[in-house]
């Protein structure tokens, strides 16, 4: 009998009755959402901001991009409800917020940011991207290898003109589609190389 569970950063295969030794690190496939995630990731570290603030942009543009692909829609399986700390304006309901959201610009691109504490967090649908999501959204699926991939983006990132970089459509048309595909396969095998 075989068990599946999470083993620290990714999904391990477990034989019944074998020792923590022998837990094998089983990868999940890199898809495109994971090679967009990557590529932001490392085009926003390029472009100045710190590796935290850089995931947290890497996963709002993926996020953004997957939406952008699917139109938009919003699955809601119940009505929102109000809470007591919600003010009521009129007819209008006005959510306070907890965090100060501003609008934050990466060439011509623009998104929102939440500043939480010390940290700045790019937010999308009202929730904030944390390099804790990124962690489990993006750098599970390598397994042990993310590291690699990171390094292989940074790379291919390096070699595009800063004007590349600062603009949301060339970034996506010259760095990001040629190598989409060819990414996900890439980093899918290496992932499951162990």
């Amino acid at each position: 009998m075989c068990l599946l569970g999470y083993v620290g950063c990714a999904w391990s295969h477990i034989e019944e009755g074998s020792s923590t030794s022998d837990v094998k690190i089983v990868s999940m496939r890199v898809g495109r959402f994971q090679v967009m995630a990557v590529l932001q990731a490392a085009r926003a570290h390029m472009c100045g901001l710190s590796l935290d603030e850089s995931k947290s942009w890497g996963l709002n543009r993926a996020i953004f991009y997957a939406a952008a692909k699917r139109g938009f829609r919003a699955v809601r399986t119940k009505p929102p409800t109000l809470k007591i700390s919600d003010a009521v304006v009129g007819r209008r309901y006005i959510k306070k917020r907890t965090a100060k959201e501003e609008v934050s610009q990466l060439g011509d691109e623009i998104a929102y940011r939440t500043k939480v504490g010390d940290n700045l967090y790019y937010a999308i649908g009202g929730e904030n991207q944390t390099p804790e999501d990124y962690s489990k959204q993006v750098m599970l699926r390598f397994g042990g290898k993310y590291r690699q991939a990171w390094e292989e983006a940074l790379e291919m990132v390096r070699k595009h003109p800063k004007s590349v970089l600062l603009s949301q459509s060339e970034f996506f048309q010259q760095v990001y589609k040629p190598v989409r595909d060819e990414l996900s396969e890439k980093w899918t095998q290496m992932a499951a190389s162990g």
